[in-house]
């Protein structure tokens, strides 16, 4: 990737709300959660994303997480078993579309 290419991706990941940048973080550390549902949801690719948790995290926590998911099957689609049929983790349960149900 060229110079001018890093700076519009970066330029495009400052411009995000707050609210997806968080997602998109909690996304990127579920285990079964690929890239790919990332990309659909916020247009931001596998290495778009990589680069928004080099910016977001400390040094430390960032090579944990890149340690934890490079080469694991359930982050990358083509990787994953035939039997994963879904993006969302068991915690997403009440989050559809990247929205949060009201709390009464």
């Amino acid at each position: 990737m060229g110079a001018a290419q890093g700076f519009k991706n970066m330029k495009k990941l400052k411009e995000l709300p707050l609210s997806d940048i968080d997602r998109i973080i909690e996304m990127a550390w579920e285990d079964r959660t690929p890239f790919d549902a990332i990309l659909s949801q916020f247009g931001i690719t596998e290495g778009e994303t990589i680069q928004l948790m080099r910016l977001q995290m400390k040094k430390s926590s960032f090579k944990m997480w890149r340690a934890r998911v490079q080469g694991r099957s359930t982050k990358h689609s083509k990787k994953a078993p035939e039997d994963l049929l879904t993006f969302k983790s068991r915690m997403q349960k009440g989050i559809t579309l990247n929205k949060m149900p009201k709390r009464g």
